[in-house]
């Protein structure tokens, strides 16, 4: 055997056994007006109770609820051991923020392993995500308990956990449960690493069990007891169950039950059935598969990561867009929902879309360290373009760096319905309305919605913050509660 193609054999294996021990998720959609118990399943809420039960600070908890639920943790990647998270603060940058928890020893992935292929019903549960009591409960717990959670952050808040370690512990809760693989990921095994390693044991169990049954039925009976010999099928005799299907020949030594279908029959022109109705779009696009590290590579995973999430995203809105087609009326025609754009603004656009996190991780700081070296940019400004791009499209990015006059209507009743809804008063230049002492600022767009931004009190470092309102009061009253 050529030792290079085992070397190559075993690295690819490497690259997706490392793969399937990381998994990436995007962030968790807003839970407005939720209330009442975060997590859904009993395996969520008992992993919220190790976070609670050594929680120092009941405020910080009910801060990091508020903040999960209204969406201020972005992209959440879960490995062995640690998850990982930016969340968003009062402050413009983001925090990173994370939670340590202990991996299981492989003594004790064997015994669980062997658990779950002694018991059947514990895979089938798995594999309809649910995870159940006695697999959790048993000689290894796989739900941590009191003080097993770590938490760290990077604010300057020594609380444990911050506001920001416990909106991404309970985000967490309901990643669980959609999935609890998550948390036997955590716990050190990936999903396709676990479903390979129970196929192997369910194979020689079964393998056990069959020599063990062949043992048994070709064992001699014991010394003084007799044994009959059982009954010899005699061959099928001709008869009704026997007959040829008219049209066919019957193989020569084969039963009825045995007849197939020839395949002149099989491929004759016959009516079908109209095809079934197209499924309808998913809410949102498919996040493509994290590609496992490689030298050599003619190209750039991550650069390739990024197209295909964008492919995804095109193909979404496409679809979305596309008017279903009416009877007799033949294939729709399709319209792109993406203009033509600038280089400037087509790259952050991919980036904002393809890469859906508001904060700088180490990967999006290599990427906007590349896009600013190639257009002449700094990194600031790119990630400033981001931001305005995910606030409002080409329109937010376009209020970035210009100003227009609007004419009179919308714009000057803005300042009258802040002042009756008792809000501060903001001062008018361009389209904007300032308070430099608050550092608050609302930006009003071609599109008739107000984009706010908030900067350092006494500079001029706005960012774009929150989503457009189509109504200033709301805007406003949203950027005063960050």
């Amino acid at each position: 055997m050529n030792p290079r193609r085992t070397s190559g054999r075993a690295a690819a294996a490497d690259r997706l056994a490392r793969a399937d021990r990381s998994r990436t998720f995007p962030p968790l959609p807003v839970r407005p007006g939720a209330r009442g118990l975060f997590a859904e399943s009993w395996w969520g809420s008992a992993w919220l109770d190790a976070l609670e039960t050594t929680a120092l600070d009941s405020a910080r908890l009910a801060r990091g609820r508020t903040y999960a639920r209204d969406g201020h943790v972005d992209t959440i990647n879960v490995t062995p051991g640690r998850i990982v998270a930016t969340v968003r603060g009062s402050r413009p940058r983001p925090y990173s923020a994370d939670i340590r928890l202990r991996t299981l020893s492989d003594q004790e992935w064997d015994g669980l392993l062997d658990a779950i292929a002694a018991e059947p019903d514990q895979l089938t549960a798995l594999l309809a995500k649910k995870l159940p009591r006695a697999l959790a409960d048993g000689e290894t717990p796989l739900l941590p308990g009191p003080g097993d959670l770590v938490p760290r952050c990077s604010c300057p808040d020594h609380g444990r956990p911050c506001k920001h370690a416990a909106a991404l512990c309970f985000q967490v809760a309901r990643l669980l449960d959609a999935d609890p693989f998550v948390l036997l990921l955590m716990r050190g095994r990936g999903e396709r690493e676990l479903l390979d390693d129970l196929s192997r044991r369910n194979a020689a169990r079964t393998a056990h069990e069959a020599r063990a049954h062949t043992v048994a039925i070709t064992s001699p009976p014991p010394h003084g007891q007799g044994a009959e010999a059982p009954p010899v099928t005699p061959a099928a005799a001709p008869g009704p169950a026997a007959e040829a299907v008219p049209g066919e020949h019957a193989v020569p030594g084969t039963t009825s039950t045995s007849h197939g279908v020839l395949a002149r029959v099989a491929l004759a022109d016959r009516l079908r059935p109209p095809l079934p109705p197209p499924l309808p779009a998913p809410p949102q696009p498919g996040r493509p598969p994290a590609l496992p590290d490689g030298d050599g590579l003619p190209f750039d995973p991550a650069a390739l990561e990024f197209l295909a999430a964008d492919a995804a995203a095109r193909a979404h809105a496409c679809v979305t867009a596309a008017a279903p087609p009416s009877p007799g009326s033949g294939r729709p025609a399709l319209h792109s929902p993406f203009p033509s754009l600038p280089p400037w603004e087509d790259a952050i656009r991919l980036t904002a879309t393809a890469h859906p996190t508001a904060g700088l991780t180490s990967t999006t700081r290599a990427l906007y360290r590349d896009l600013a070296a190639a257009t002449g940019r700094t990194t600031t400004d790119v990630a400033r373009a981001v931001a305005a791009w995910r606030q409002g499209g080409p329109e937010g990015l376009t209020l970035l760096d210009t100003t227009w006059n609007p004419p009179a209507g919308d714009f000057d009743r803005a300042r009258s319905a802040l002042l009756a809804a008792d809000l501060p008063s903001l001062r008018p230049r361009h389209n904007h309305l300032t308070d430099p002492d608050r550092g608050i600022q609302l930006r009003f767009g071609h599109d008739h919605r107000w984009y706010p931004y908030e900067s350092e009190p006494g500079t001029e470092d706005w960012w774009p913050t929150g989503p457009a309102d189509p109504d200033p009061v709301g805007a406003l009253t949203a950027l005063l509660a960050r």
